[in-house]
Formats: structure tokens, C-alpha cells, sequence
């Protein structure tokens, strides 16, 4: 047993446990305070079945702290949601050679403002388009439009921009130069879109040409959208998606946990920021 053991690279005590049947099953590990977690966590997924486990982790953590309770750590969650088949499936992908080695994240808020613009199709072929615009720091969405089978148009964009700057500032005119960053799109390089926002004390900026990458802030938010709430929303009409389209991004404003704000989303990070100013 001896030979055996050297050969197979284990201890000689653990193999003869083997064979004669003396080892002890292996129990998957768990803790007493388990049972009591797994119903708030299998709630979680089913409100929220494209969530993986680290924003299963904030949102659970926002309701416990809520509730008084001490929150729990993202490795007990992985455990639980792999014990209960809760887990996504990993998703592997082929990212094209384009790096890009800017930064588009500001130091601090208002100070880069992304656009961009998003597209899809109720299932009785009404064809929604939209636009928005992000802070580069805070991930807040801060105006959006939305128009039904047909463009965005400048005028769309300029409304949305001084949509913008009212919510952010409280009147017409930021107190100073706000970077807007956008694709080359012809609502954004209008020229009547571009004196208008340096009258809104905008400063226009464009990605390259063929380099979305150069504006990722905005490309992961439309992911963003489309993964967590329109691939996962009934959307029989125009009429039905114009009733949500607001509710989405209030969610994503309020609850969205965000790996670039510490698994916080927008509204808590910007609120930590003012309490800690």
C-alpha cells in the first residue's frame, strides 16, 4: 500500500481510509444563519435574474442595513447561489484589438459629461430610439429623450442638454466648462447643436471616428440597458415601453449597484460624496 500510495501522490493513512471505507463524506460547508438569508437571496435573483452575485451582494446588504441587520460578505453569497443554482453562466467573449488607453473618468463630478444614443424594437415592430446623458464620475443619468419610428434629431439633443444642465445646476448656464463627450452622430456635430451647448457653457467633444471604446462610459451603460431591462421586460408596444422607459432609469439611478462606484449606485454614491464634503 505504501508503493501505491507514493505513486498515486497521497498520504498513506488517506488512502487506506479509502479502501476501507472509514473516511469521513465530505459535507458541503454552510452556516446556521443560512437558511435565514437564502429566501431574501432567491427573491433577489427572481426580481432580478441578470444580476450576478457581487450585485446580488450590494442589493442584499441595502435591505439589511435597512432592516438593522448585519450584512453579509459577497463570498457567503457565491456559496449560497451555487448551492442553489442561482449563479449566471460565465460569458466569454472576444474583445476586438482596439485599446484604448484614455481616461474618460473624472475626478470629480460634472466635470465630463457622455452621450450616446440606444435603439430597439417592440414586439410588434415599433422601433424605439433614445439617447441620454451620463457623468463621467458618478454614473448618474442625468437627462434622456426618447422618440418613437423615427431619428433623434438635434433638437432632441439640445433639449436633453439643457435638460441637463437645469437638473444639474438649477438654471441655464453651468458655472463652468462641462466636457460633453458624444459619438460623431449628426444631432451631436449639428452646428447649431454645438453654439448651443457652448451657450450652455458646454464644451463639445467627439470620439474618433470607428472608436466607440474612446466613449466606454456611455457603451457600458447601453449594455447596461438593454441586459437588465429590456431583454428581461414584456414589450408589446411603443405605448407600453414609453410608460417604463422613465421607471428604468430611475431604477438604475437608485438601485443599480455599479462596479466603478464600489458596488454602489449612482444616487448613494453621489449622496456619500456630499456627506463626506
Amino acid at each position: 500500500m505504501s508503493v501505491v500510495a507514493e505513486t498515486l501522490g497521497v498520504s498513506r493513512s488517506n488512502l487506506h481510509a479509502r479502501v476501507t471505507g472509514s473516511a469521513k463524506p465530505r459535507r458541503r460547508y454552510h452556516k446556521a444563519q443560512d437558511a435565514a438569508v437564502v429566501p431574501l437571496i432567491t427573491a433577489l435573483v427572481a426580481a432580478r435574474p441578470t444580476y450576478g452575485y457581487r450585485r446580488i451582494t450590494a442589493i442584499l446588504n441595502r435591505q439589511l442595513r435597512t432592516a438593522g441587520a448585519a450584512p453579509v460578505n459577497h463570498k457567503r453569497v457565491y456559496r449560497i447561489m451555487r448551492a442553489q443554482n442561482l449563479l449566471l453562466a460565465r460569458h466569454y467573449t472576444e474583445r476586438p484589438d482596439r485599446a484604448h488607453n484614455g481616461k474618460i473618468v473624472t475626478m470629480r463630478s460634472n466635470l465630463r459629461w457622455c452621450s450616446d444614443g440606444f435603439e430597439f424594437t417592440c414586439w410588434n415592430g415599433d422601433i424605439i430610439r433614445g439617447a441620454f446623458i451620463i457623468d463621467a464620475h458618478d454614473r448618474e443619468i442625468i437627462a434622456w429623450c426618447v422618440v418613437v419610428n423615427a431619428g433623434i434629431s438635434g433638437s432632441d439633443v439640445r433639449d436633453m442638454m439643457l435638460a441637463a444642465v437645469e437638473a444639474r445646476f438649477g438654471g441655464y448656464r453651468a458655472p463652468h466648462q462641462v466636457e460633453m463627450l458624444s459619438d460623431n452622430g449628426s444631432p451631436y456635430i449639428a452646428k447649431d447643436t454645438r453654439i448651443f451647448a457652448r451657450q450652455l457653457g458646454l464644451k463639445p467633444c467627439y470620439t474618433p471616428v470607428k472608436s466607440p471604446q474612446s466613449n466606454g462610459i456611455s457603451e457600458a451603460f447601453v449594455n447596461t440597458l438593454k441586459r437588465d431591462y429590456v431583454n428581461v421586460t414584456p414589450l408589446p408596444d411603443a405605448v407600453t415601453v414609453l410608460g417604463l422607459i422613465a421607471g428604468w432609469f430611475e431604477d438604475y439611478n437608485e438601485n443599480h449597484p455599479h462596479s466603478g462606484l464600489k458596488m454602489r449606485s449612482p444616487r448613494e454614491f453621489i449622496a456619500a460624496q456630499t456627506a463626506t464634503a
